[in-house]
């Protein structure tokens, strides 16, 4: 019989972190029910939180919540729905189907179905629960859909409207909360509605109302669409960019419910319109500084200070990068010295080890052997060489072998005191380089503080799409590898990927740094082999006592023109893809810090065409020896969706390389002429 051993590996602090987060709002969001007593939200909220440990803690959170929020006949459909959802995220977890975006909000929409139609079926009066069972799946698949781009990002950023879904649905769970017949939670779903509507303007508006209203009047009941008509028609007016700036839209929120008020007779009426003025006053109440300053047409002498705002922003984020450079050479622990004794340790093994007496030096007589060598170091080390007359004489005249053990250790002493002598230059030229990225940081900052007040405008809106995908190797929690993607200024799109030496904690937090200090430089405006050519610096001189590199992959992409740039410091290779082509770009550059100033990155300059895909991995993903697989996929897949194509080299590469290392991916796509845009 064989017996296993069961290891408890303790979670990092973010893991926890991460669960808590989901067990909280999956509880919370129970509390958003219809009136039959369905929780959709939540539901949707444990599909959008995947499988594994974040699966997990949603299914709690939910169980939780129904223990407080719901009664017993409702919280049993509801847990089975909830256990079958997330049975069937890790059943298909890493495939093809469970990556595609619509896959896990249509499952779990499906799957309350299933549950839900057993329990229309037994009640009495099926046709009455039909229509809110079926309200309460197609709500439960809409959650999954706008939570998972919250809890699962494919960006640095979470999506505004996964937020935007998530805080309506945390004010339904307050809607019946009142204060004289006046709900709390729909006054305050008055004032993000307005800011909505008046910050992403009308169509937004409309539909993040129509969908507001939609789900306020399944929570109250009221049937007819009169939250929808209300709120879909304030949303269209705030948004409408009417003059007069922020009063004239709040006034034209607050008419669109006078409005919906004029041909009803219900009796929420009368609340509506004290809610929706609540709504509108604290609307009117907010800050100036969300609202991202005053809306103004820009004249034409405003360009010099829009100039010299944006010269201001660029030193600020150069000076900022600079100071993290030098922030994070501060945080590697200082050189020690290496203690004197190895030099007779080494003496002693190349020497003494086949000696006859070495049993009586060593072992019997070894206070007396420690003695002599240890009232012998100080001569040594300020002679710089070994001499008879150093050691005490009951020593010299018992050794046998005192001219090869005095040759011994005069080769040991000289690379002792070159390795010594390098350690205090390598220091003194960490402290100077310390000193000079600080200085220059600061220098950076005065000149920026001389200039005019930053001032950005919003470009339009990016055509090209980025997917991305990261998986630990086996055994691991958390992935080594790092992928960054963002749009600059200049509209320039910029894909980092990084690869820590090894794996777990310790390669993530190289390589984040590493992506952390890259988009400071690039969004600072700093070429980026410049950029690359300081980091490499920079981390030659950090990681030059404990021999620690990274791998960076960085590509810049125009999506006006294709041109394409990718820089590798020993990155495994890229991929052009372009219908049925596929065009393997490699570098022979050293990873990040193991080459001091002289190295510089591989730059491998193309174009790529509309409908074509830029393709990075780490080494983890293919072995760059063996990569047919990779290229064969790449010419055979004619989809459109990055992310698709992401998750799906992703499970290939699961199943060819079994997660021996960590695996990192992001692809850029530049759709063709007259494709829908998207985000």
């Amino acid at each position: 019989m064989r017996y296993g051993q069961i290891t408890l590996r303790r979670q990092p602090p973010a893991c926890l972190l991460s669960w808590g987060i989901r067990f909280f709002l999956a509880a919370a969001l129970t509390a958003s029910q219809l009136p039959d007593g369905h929780a959709p939200f939540a539901l949707g909220c444990i599909a959008a939180a995947g499988p594994g440990g974040d699966g997990i803690a949603a299914l709690a959170g939910a169980g939780t919540g129904a223990l407080l929020f719901l009664d017993f006949g409702d919280a049993l459909p509801f847990l089975a729905a909830g256990v079958l959802i997330l049975t069937a995220s890790a059943t298909f977890r890493g495939t093809a189907l469970w990556n595609r975006p619509l896959f896990m909000p249509l499952v779990s929409a499906a799957l309350f179905a299933a549950v839900g139609g057993i329990y229309v079926v037994q009640s009495l009066a099926p046709m009455e629960h039909l229509a809110s069972y079926i309200a309460a799946a197609v709500l439960t698949g809409i959650s999954a859909w706008f939570l998972r781009s919250l809890l699962q990002p494919a960006r640095d950023r979470p999506a505004p409207e996964g937020v935007l879904f998530l805080a309506a649905a945390l004010l339904a769970a307050v809607s019946d909360v009142t204060l004289f017949d006046v709900s709390m939670g729909r006054s305050l779903l008055c004032l993000l509605l307005a800011y909505t509507a008046y910050e992403t303007g009308a169509s937004a508006g409309a539909a993040a109302g129509l969908g507001a209203g939609l789900t306020a009047d399944l929570c109250a009941g009221t049937g007819g669409g009169f939250f929808a008509a209300a709120y879909g028609l304030g949303g269209l007016l705030a948004g409408s960019r009417l003059p007069g700036g922020r009063a004239a839209a709040g006034l034209a929120f607050f008419l669109s419910s006078l409005t919906a008020l004029l041909p009803t007779q219900t009796p929420l009426a009368g609340p509506l319109l004290l809610e929706s003025s609540i709504g509108t006053a604290l609307f009117l109440l907010l800050p100036g500084r969300l609202f991202g300053g005053k809306r103004v047409r820009r004249t034409e002498s405003a360009e010099a200070a829009v100039a010299g705002g944006r010269l201001k922003d660029q030193l600020n984020r150069a000076a900022a990068a600079l100071r993290e450079v030098y922030d994070s050479m501060g945080r590697t622990p200082p050189s020690t010295d290496e203690n004197p004794a190895i030099v007779f340790d080494r003496a002693a093994e190349k020497v003494c080890r086949g000696c006859a007496l070495c049993d009586l030096c060593w072992q019997r007589e070894y206070t007396g052997t420690f003695n002599a060598f240890n009232d012998a170091t100080p001569y040594l080390l300020e002679r710089g060489r070994a001499l008879p007359k150093d050691f005490p004489a009951h020593f010299t005249g018992r050794c046998i072998h005192l001219p090869d053990f005095l040759a011994a250790i005069n080769g040991e002493l000289s690379a002792f005191l070159l390795r010594r002598q390098y350690r205090r230059q390598l220091e003194e030229t960490r402290r100077s380089a310390k000193g000079q990225y600080a200085q220059l940081s600061e220098l950076l900052t005065a000149t920026a503080a001389g200039l005019g007040t930053a001032m950005t405008a919003a470009g339009d809106s990016p055509p090209c799409q980025v997917g991305a995908a990261l998986r630990p190797r086996e055994g691991e929690t958390v992935c080594g590898d790092t992928v960054v993607s963002f749009r600059r200024e200049d509209g320039l799109w910029c894909l980092l990927l990084a690869d820590g030496m090894g794996s777990g904690e310790a390669a993530r937090k190289e390589s984040s740094l590493i992506c952390r200090l890259l988009r400071q430089f690039l969004e600072a405006g700093v070429e980026p082999e410049a950029a690359l050519k300081t980091l490499n610096s920079a981390m030659a001189l950090r990681g030059a006592e404990t021999g620690s590199f990274t791998t960076i992959d960085l590509c810049i992409s125009d999506p006006a023109t294709g041109e394409t740039a990718f820089y590798k410091f020993g990155a495994a290779p890229s991929y052009l893809k372009k219908g049925g082509v596929v065009r393997r770009i490699t570098g022979g550059a050293l990873p990040a810090g193991l080459r001091g100033a002289p190295a510089a990155p591989d730059v491998t300059r193309v174009n790529l065409d509309p409908g074509g895909f830029a393709v990075m991995v780490s080494d983890g993903v293919a072995d760059p020896g063996r990569d047919e697989w990779l290229q064969d996929l790449l010419a055979g897949w004619e989809g459109e969706d990055p992310q698709t194509l992401a998750g799906l080299i992703l499970s290939e590469s699961i199943r060819r390389e079994h997660l021996q290392d960590d695996c990192g991916i992001q692809v850029l796509y530049r759709p063709r002429a007259g494709a829908a845009k998207k985000v």
